[in-house]
C-alpha cells in the first residue's frame, strides 16, 4: 500500500522526521511489523540485525616475553532491544560495514591485554579461559555500541618459528609416541600370540586327527589279523587238545607199566632180598653160637652139632617157602613177617635144645650126650623135609599178609613159636 512499510525479520526499521521520535530518540524503531509512513514528511531507514563475523589476527607477547601470533573469530550482532538498536543506528547506520572493523579492533586490544597476563602453557592449555577473559573485558564496550557478542573462538596460536610450543609438546609427543609404539608392539604381540595359538590349535587338531586315524587303522588291522588267524588258531587249539589227550594216555600207560614192573620185578626182588637177609641173620647167629660153644668146655661138641644143623633147618624151611605158592596181601611187610617167623622158629628150636641140655645131669658121660645130640640132629634134619609142603602146592594164607606157622617135630623140642619145654 502506498506509504506502508514493513521491515525484514532481521532488520529494524527506523522512521525519522516530524514527531516520529520516542523517549527523546531522533527516530522511531519498528521491528517485527509494518508501519504507515507519510510521504515527504517521514524518512525510513533499515538497520541490519543479522549475525556478523569479525576475524582477529594479532601478534601478542606473553607474560614470559614470548611473541605469539593469535587468531580468533568473533560472532556478534546488534541487540534486539530498542536501546541497542538506537545506539548501533547512531554509530553505524550510515556505514554498517564499520561494525565489523571496529569490533575486530576492540577485540584485538583486549586479546593483547589478556595474553600479556598469561604464560604460553596457560594460553595453549586453557584456550577457553583466554576466550572468556577477552569476552568479559570487551562486553561493556560492545554494549555501548549496541552490539552483543555471541561467540569468541581462538583458532590458532603460533610462536612464529621460535619452537617453544614444539619444545613444550616434545615430552608429550615422546610419551604419546612411546605409548603408540607400546600399543603397536602389544598389538603385534597379541596378533603373534593369536596366530601362534591358532597354529597350535591347528597342530593339536591335526595330531588328534592323526591319532584317531591311527587308532582306527590299528583296530582295522587287528580285526583283519584276527580274522586271518581264526583258522590257524582253531587248528592249533584242536591240535593242543589232541596232544593233551595223547599225553594223558601216555601217562596212564606209564603208570600201568610202572605198576606191572612193581608187581613183576620189584615185589619178587624184595622177597628174594628178604630171604637173603634171613639167611644172613641165620649165618650170623650160627657164628655167635659157635663162639659161645667154643667158650663152653662141657658142651662144645653138642653146640657144634647144633650149630651145624641149624643152617640146614633154616635152609630147608626157606626152601619150602620158596617153593610154596603164598599170597601176600600187604607187600614187603608181609614178606618181612614171613621171614621173621622162620627165623623165630629156628631160634626157638635152638633155645629149646640148649635149655634141655642145660637141665640134664652134669655128670652124664660126654659120649652119651654126643650120641643123644647125634640122634636129635638126625631127627631135626629129617623133620624140615617132612614138614615142608610139596613143590608147587599152595600155602594157606592168613589175613593181613601173614602165613601159618608149621609145627616142629617133638624130637627137636617144643612147637615153633611156643617157647616151652618138653
Amino acid at each position: 500500500m502506498f506509504g506502508f512499510r514493513v521491515p525484514a525479520p532481521d532488520e529494524a526499521m527506523l522512521i525519522s522526521g516530524g514527531n516520529a521520535g520516542q523517549n527523546g530518540t531522533p527516530f522511531r524503531v519498528v521491528t517485527g511489523h509494518g508501519a504507515f509512513v507519510l510521504p515527504f514528511t517521514r524518512q525510513v531507514s533499515f538497520l541490519t540485525l543479522a549475525m556478523q563475523e569479525a576475524e582477529v589476527s594479532e601478534q601478542c607477547v606473553t607474560k614470559q616475553g614470548i611473541a605469539l601470533q593469535v587468531r580468533a573469530v568473533i560472532a556478534f550482532k546488534v541487540g534486539n532491544d530498542p536501546e541497542s538498536i538506537v545506539n548501533a543506528a547512531q554509530r553505524f547506520l550510515s556505514d554498517q560495514d564499520q561494525m565489523t572493523v571496529l569490533a575486530g579492533r576492540i577485540f584485538a586490544g583486549h586479546l593483547r591485554s589478556i595474553v600479556g597476563s598469561m604464560t604460553v602453557e596457560e594460553i595453549v592449555t586453557e584456550r577457553q579461559k583466554l576466550a572468556t577473559e577477552v569476552l568479559d573485558g570487551s562486553k561493556a564496550e560492545m554494549a555501548k555500541m549496541g552490539l552483543i557478542v555471541d561467540s569468541l573462538q581462538i583458532q590458532s596460536i603460533d610462536d612464529m618459528g621460535a619452537g617453544y610450543i614444539d619444545a613444550m609438546a616434545a615430552p608429550h609427543n615422546a610419551a604419546i609416541q612411546r605409548q603408540a609404539k607400546i600399543a603397536q608392539a602389544q598389538a603385534n604381540q597379541a596378533a603373534a600370540e593369536a596366530e601362534q595359538e591358532s597354529q597350535r590349535k591347528q597342530a593339536e587338531y591335526q595330531r588328534q586327527t592323526s591319532i584317531v586315524q591311527a587308532q582306527y587303522k590299528a583296530e582295522v588291522d587287528k580285526a583283519q589279523a584276527e580274522a586271518g588267524q581264526a583258522g590257524p588258531l582253531a587248528q592249533a587249539s584242536a591240535q593242543r587238545e589232541v596232544i593233551a589227550a595223547q599225553t594223558e594216555l601216555a601217562e596212564r600207560q606209564a603208570e600201568l607199566r610202572q605198576q606191572q614192573l612193581v608187581a613183576e620185578v620189584v615185589k619178587p626182588a624184595e622177597a628174594d632180598a628178604e630171604r637173603v637177609r634171613v639167611l644172613a641173620r641165620a649165618d650170623a647167629e650160627r657164628m655167635k653160637i659157635q663162639a659161645e660153644a667154643a667158650a663152653s668146655h662141657d658142651r662144645v661138641a653138642l653146640d657144634r652139632m647144633l650149630i651145624d644143623q641149624l643152617p640146614q633147618i633154616v635152609r630147608e624151611a626157606a626152601g619150602g617157602l620158596a617153593n610154596a605158592n603164598i599170597n601176600v596181601l600187604n607187600g614187603a611187610e608181609g614178606l618181612g613177617q614171613i621171614a621173621a617167623g622162620l627165623v623165630s622158629q629156628g631160634l626157638s628150636i635152638f633155645e629149646s635144645v640148649r635149655a634141655n641140655i642145660a637141665s640134664a645131669d652134669d655128670d652124664t658121660d660126654r659120649s652119651s650126650a654126643q650120641r643123644a645130640l647125634s640122634r636129635n640132629g638126625q631127627a631135626a634134619a629129617a623133620e624140615p623135609a617132612a614138614a615142608a609142603p610139596a613143590a608147587g602146592a599152595p600155602a594157606a594164607a592168613t589175613p593181613a599178609g601173614t602165613t601159618e606157622r608149621r609145627p616142629i617135630d617133638p624130637n627137636l623140642g617144643p612147637s615153633a613159636g611156643a617157647g616151652g619145654r618138653r
